[in-house]
């Protein structure tokens, strides 16, 4: 039963690890529900498997285990009168509770609403606001949160007169048999936040139709294969942790390993060490500062070898950011010594919107770039009197299985090959809807077709990115990605990707100009000068005017749930004063 916590539940003796592989037919998805998905799991030995800060094993946790939890859960589900339909909101912190509290809201034909836990970067009173917006926009009949957060989710519950429950409180009600209703493929499973960072999050409804499709896209595009292992410190409120890492696994019966994602925040390489440890380690997903930030605490060490061994990493995902072919190259030469292949990157285009998976790169290709004039990618004439700048666009692969794409033009119209235009996409996971917004899920679903909002063009099927449509500073008629403003100030000494946000303001007479929010952790009010000069002549450089730089002190910049920078509430603050940043001399 899962009324007992992890560190409750008897061990016995050694922990082992699930299997790699077992005597159960590996199925690849191929189910009309995701209750049929982790019934057949669950007749296998595979399972998930949940690790300590320093990655060793706490908790084996097999597919059959996590089937007599969720069912358990959903029969308290439906003794609470939780009926079909009802939603189920829950913090999604990785572990056995959310993992058995998600799958049993599904058996009971409620939908569970993954919500964020707090993060470093936002206050009290911050993750307040979110959850109680989050939670007023899913109207749920519940939420389940972990007690050592009971204060803040507690005092969002109450905001919005939903019942707030600790999962321990929720366990303490033996459960009593009731019957579980038939699972529909074409209901709603779950709904998720997207965490778009140019709006605010919208409830993403995916039916179990469209998520098995998408899951089957999943093994089929990165080619799983019986003896595969996965390992993962993603969050399980982000799509790429939750139906990436969590959901896929169930459903291709994968053994998975996992890191709390503040611990791989605290100690990152441990994630490289629990791939290197455990045997069968062949599939891993990270952002792209996931791989950056490993690179740059490996660089002043050395004997990689000594400690790592990531020769058996088959497929190294990456995606849920703009993929930098500069990263990924550092960290190829940081663990090239361990055995690292750059083979065994896989470039992915994905979004809440489409379940997860857009595109996949076909294993063993790695990342493959094309150089793009700046023209190009603004669509404005070439300045003569300027020297050409190029832009790095890494090719995100091809169509995963069942899924169309078209690049359209201004007016709708698609584009032929290495046209740049708006992404859409079309396919058996694309979303139900937006839930409750109707005029927002028009505006994104057009005859079956997906509005992604990223601009990017197709070369012989495979798909390459741009970048956000809705993040672009245009000035003078000019189309100026904030990616580039933002890569050019990372450069400077002292900046990492995070620390700077570029968005278009109007200045004083007028007219737009792009300004620039810069984390600042100097004090010297001589060095503010000296470098938010440096900057503006670097940001002079690449749009050709001056821009507004603000120095603003550190973790000031907002992010969305997953942790990615938010462009759009960036802007927002800083016009509405609730960004100061810090007086300089003129």
């Amino acid at each position: 039963m899962a009324d007992l916590d992890i560190a409750e539940r008897p061990t016995g003796a050694a922990l082992v690890p699930t299997p790699n592989d077992d005597a159960l037919p590996r199925r690849f998805a191929d189910f009309a529900t995701f209750g049929e998905a982790l019934d057949y799991a669950a007749s296998g030995e595979r399972g998930l498997n949940f690790h300590d800060p320093r990655g060793n094993l706490v908790r084996a946790y097999p597919f059959s285990e996590l089937r007599n939890d969720a069912l358990a859960a959903a029969q308290r589900f439906v003794a609470r009168g939780v009926k079909p339909g009802d939603r189920i909101a829950m913090i999604a912190e990785t572990g056995t509770e959310f993992a058995a509290l998600f799958c049993g809201a599904i058996y009971a034909g409620a939908w569970p609403v993954p919500l964020p836990l707090p993060t470093s970067f936002g206050g009290k009173e911050n993750y307040i606001d979110q959850l109680a917006v989050q939670l007023a926009s899913s109207d749920p009949s519940l939420l389940l949160y972990p007690a050592q957060i009971g204060e803040m989710a507690g005092a969002a519950a109450a905001r919005n007169g939903v019942e707030g429950l600790a999962w321990k409180d929720f366990y303490a009600v033996a459960p009593v048999s009731h019957p579980l209703p038939e699972q529909d493929p074409d209901a709603i499973c779950y709904l998720q936040y997207s965490s778009g960072s140019t709006r605010f999050p919208h409830g993403v409804a995916v039916t179990h139709r469209a998520l098995l499709n998408n899951l089957a896209g999943h093994s089929h595009g990165m080619e799983v294969r019986d003896g595969d292992r996965c390992v993962s410190w993603l969050p399980w409120y982000h799509d790429m942790g939750l139906v990436g890492c969590f959901l896929s696994p169930i459903a291709n019966q994968v053994s998975t390993d996992y890191l709390k994602t503040e611990d791989f925040a605290r100690r990152p390489l441990a994630w490289l060490d629990l791939i290197s440890r455990n045997e069968g380690t062949t599939l891993s997903y990270s952002p792209t500062f996931g791989y950056d930030i490993c690179a740059r605490r490996i660089s002043s060490q050395s004997h990689v070898a000594d400690r790592f061994d990531l020769s058996r990493w088959r497929v190294a995902g990456n995606g849920a950011d703009m993929i930098r072919p500069d990263v990924m190259q550092s960290f190829v030469n940081a663990f090239a010594d361990a055995g690292f292949k750059a083979s065994a990157f896989l470039p992915s285009y994905g979004l809440a919107e489409a379940t997860l998976a857009v595109t996949v790169m076909p294993p063993g290709e790695g990342i493959r770039v094309e150089l793009v004039a700046e023209e190009r990618l603004s669509g404005t004439p070439r300045d003569l009197s300027r020297p050409a700048r190029y832009r790095a666009i890494v090719n995100c692969g091809k169509p995963v299985l069942d899924m169309e794409i078209e690049i359209r033009g201004e007016h709708g119209a698609p584009l032929a090959d290495h046209h740049i235009g708006k992404v859409w996409c079309r396919g058996p996971s694309v979303m139900h809807s937006y839930y409750r917004d109707p005029e927002s899920t028009a505006a994104a679903l057009v005859d079956g077709w997906l509005d992604t909002g990223d601009m990017g063009y197709l070369v012989d099927d495979y798909l390459f990115i741009v970048g956000r449509a809705k993040d672009m500073i245009i000035i003078n008629g000019k189309n100026h990605w904030p990616q580039d403003i933002e890569w050019a100030v990372e450069q400077l000494p002292g900046f990492h990707q995070g620390d700077i946000a570029a968005f278009a303001v109007e200045t004083a007479n007028g007219e737009e100009a792009p300004a620039v929010l810069v984390h600042c952790r100097v004090s010297d009010p001589e060095e503010r000068i000296r470098l938010r000069d440096q900057i503006r002549d670097k940001v002079r450089s690449i749009t050709g005017m001056n821009c507004v730089v603000e120095l603003v002190p550190p973790r000031s910049l907002p992010r969305t749930s997953s942790g990615k920078l938010s462009r759009a509430k960036a802007r927002n603050l800083y016009l509405s004063g609730e960004i100061q940043p810090y007086r300089l001399a003129a």
